[in-house]
């Protein structure tokens, strides 16, 4: 049984979808699967079988009460064996054998938020981390995304190396078009990500206002929001408008829009807190040259990609002046088959199948 009711969109959605893709190309007839969601609509097989309950994201106390009495019963009622949960915490109730697959990493880093900065970012931190914690001990096994998660979760939960499994995330997206290095792509910069205030988007609305000084503009830089979505987004809306900054607010882009751009701009990256940073991976697929955040999980998912530039996540000059230099064309394009960048050895599948 798969239990994963929190998932409703980004990456917590991708990594279902890629389950449940893996679990119905597997062809395991011996294997009987139950997706329990909240509202994502799966397609069920044979041996699939999808139960939503989209009342669940109402309130946490729903939520506890799902966790508490409904899961628990539903493993009872359909006599599960193994559970695989995709929701960074264990099941609870339940003596069943557990799969853990942990894709939240703010109890991990060492950025830490205020109460008063930002009272949900907090509770992951410092509630719900803590469950995160008493989960990987007590699970059978852990999954994670990369090579850090892995040695800062064993340090933090204190259980061993061995007991954390590295599953990198697949690229299931048939992309058709490389990157062409070419001027016009260049001078488009694009960075496909929420409103959460980690992903950073003010450093760039800084460096660009810096460009604007220097009278700098004949670039571009898109992003995936509607510029409404809270008030921080709001502000830096209003600085664009005020400044007559070159940024472009898109809104949300369907995925083969996103693998579009990738061919067609430079990524830009600012994030300083991440599981993983799938579009990092993607656009290296693709051989956009990218500008990422110098993090520990960029510094992996790029290891050995020669189209990338780092910089301090909290320095808006140094982002500026990359982003000049890449406008005036000061890099040298290196062209790297994006083979070397597939991953994957062992699938979900297979790690919460076998003990």
């Amino acid at each position: 049984m798969v239990f994963d009711v929190p998932a409703e969109s980004g990456g917590a959605l991708s990594v279902l979808h890629e389950f449940h893709a893996e679990v119905m190309g597997s062809q395991l007839d011996s294997v009987n699967w139950f997706f329990v969601l909240s509202s994502p609509k799966l397609c069920e097989g044979q041996n699939v079988k999808v139960l939503n309950y989209p009342w669940v994201k109402k309130s946490w106390l729903h939520r506890i009460y799902f966790d508490c009495f409904i899961a628990p019963q539903l493993i009872k009622q359909y006599s599960i064996d193994r559970i695989f949960s995709l929701q960074n915490v264990l099941v609870p109730r339940t003596s069943v054998p557990q799969v853990l697959y942990i894709h939240q990493s703010l109890p991990f880093v060492e950025f830490r938020f205020s109460f008063t900065e930002s009272r949900l970012l907090w509770v992951y931190q410092n509630v719900i981390g803590r469950m995160m914690f008493r989960s990987m001990r007590m699970a059978e096994k852990v999954i994670v995304q990369t090579e850090w998660l892995r040695n800062e979760g064993a340090k933090i939960a204190n259980i061993p190396r061995e007991k954390i499994f590295v599953v990198r995330p697949a690229i299931n997206s048939e992309y058709t078009t490389l990157y062409e290095n070419i001027r016009r792509n260049s001078t488009t910069f694009f960075y496909p990500a929420s409103a959460i205030v980690y992903k950073n988007h003010k450093i760039i609305i800084e460096a660009c206002e810096l460009l604007k000084q220097q009278g700098i503009d004949d670039y571009s830089v898109i992003l995936t929001l509607r510029g409404d979505e809270d008030g921080h987004i709001r502000r830096l809306s209003e600085a664009v408008l005020e400044n007559s900054l070159p940024v472009r607010f898109v809104g949300p882009l369907l995925r083969q829009e996103v693998f579009s751009y990738y061919a067609q701009s430079v990524l830009l990256f600012p994030s300083f807190i991440e599981t993983f940073g799938l579009p990092m991976l993607e656009a290296a697929l693709i051989g956009s040259p990218i500008i990422a955040a110098d993090t520990p999980v960029a510094r992996e998912v790029l290891d050995g990609y020669p189209n990338t530039h780092f910089f301090d996540c909290f320095d808006y000059r140094e982002l500026a002046l990359i982003m000049r230099k890449m406008v005036s064309g000061e890099f040298e394009y290196i062209y790297r088959a994006p083979s070397g960048f597939r991953n994957a050895k062992q699938t979900l599948v297979e790690h919460v199948l076998h003990k």
